[in-house]
């Protein structure tokens, strides 16, 4: 008789490394980030800034429910191998929509990523049809990633301002959804026992993510200082953002990235870490992406007279950056007690 195949779901006692196809997988988003940062410098205003914004919050959601999935779920079979490769394709699609993501190719963005998250679902309620406890949980984020297509559906035939208004409903969604642990009547709410994570591979994942951001950063400062002639002004800037970089890099991975796993596992509620880090990255992710709009802006486009939203842009993304680095990290684990079991 033969041998029933078990379910993808990761063996507690396997190594929780990230593989090199989640390393691969990262690569896409170094195409995104930049065309965000470079959106967001084409006629500056608050308009602008907020689109960006939704964008990114979009791309990074990919990012971490996807991160999340190969930390719940064996990376190492080939139908998590295949669901990878899927989203990396997926989002290199939402990333050639982003220059005209507010415009003609508004319904690219929004239909790719609603079948990014619904199609991850479905796949994986089918990976788990002999585990009708694990499929639940699936089932449950299937329903939520499900509500949330409609206004990203409805949002890319309207323009401009109802486009934004209707993203950002939801993004709302997709971001409470989590937060909530995703309750559905009849099915309630993912149980506790069912949000065990390994706090060693997701802090890898997120510094490893952080890494790819920063190197946005490089890759905008090397070509804006290889299309300029070598004089005072573009040798200080050069000089100044790179050392803002360094700086970010310093702040992130020697200080909040190695609390994040102590943090997680120490912490008495460790629950509270792990629906806090996916928002407190976001928050650190957005400010890099504006300070390397700032880098842009200041590195290309000199101008006599800075407008308020340049202001914002150079100054703000280096503080909100720092601000939910190292001190979310430190709140995470401000009641910790050690060894404790880390869940989501």
């Amino acid at each position: 008789m033969p041998r029933r195949r078990r379910p993808p779901v990761r063996d507690p006692d396997a190594p929780r490394k990230a593989t090199l196809l989640e390393l691969f997988f990262d690569l896409v988003y170094v195409v995104a980030l930049a065309l965000i940062s470079r959106q967001m410098v084409d006629g500056l205003d608050w308009l602008k800034a907020a689109q960006a914004l939704v964008l990114l919050a979009a791309l990074w959601w990919t990012w971490t429910i996807t991160t999340l999935s190969t930390d719940l779920y064996d990376p190492e079979r080939i139908e998590i191998k295949l669901l990878v490769i899927a989203v990396m394709f997926g989002v290199l699609m939402m990333a050639t929509a982003i220059p005209e993501a507010f415009g003609d190719r508004g319904l690219v963005f929004a239909c790719t990523y609603v079948a990014i998250q619904l199609g991850r679902g479905l796949f994986i309620i089918r990976a788990l049809r002999r585990e009708p406890q694990t499929q639940r949980r699936a089932k449950r984020v299937f329903i939520w990633f499900a509500v949330s297509a409609v206004p990203w559906i409805i949002g890319s035939q309207h323009e401009d301002r109802m486009r934004l208004a209707l993203w950002g409903l939801a993004l709302a969604i997709d971001y409470g959804g989590f937060r909530l642990a995703y309750p559905v009547p009849g099915l309630g709410v993912v149980p506790t026992a069912q949000r065990t994570v390994t706090p060693e591979h997701l802090a890898e994942r997120y510094q490893q993510f952080c890494i790819i951001v920063l190197g946005d950063a490089i890759l905008t400062i090397g070509f804006q200082l290889g299309a300029k002639p070598y004089n005072v002004t573009t040798n200080a800037s050069f000089g100044v953002a790179f050392a803002t970089t360094l700086l970010l890099w310093r702040i992130y991975v020697h200080k909040a990235g190695e609390l994040l796993p102590w943090a997680i596992a120490a912490s008495h509620r460790p629950s509270a870490c792990l629906t806090t880090a996916p928002y407190t990255h976001l928050v650190m992710i957005a400010g890099v992406v504006t300070t390397v709009a700032g880098f842009d802006l200041v590195m290309h486009e000199p101008a006599d007279r800075v407008p308020p939203a340049w202001v914002a842009v150079i100054l703000g993304g280096p503080r909100s950056s720092y601000s939910a680095g190292p001190h979310s990290n430190t709140r995470c684990s401000a009641a910790s007690r050690p060894r404790a079991p880390a869940d989501y």
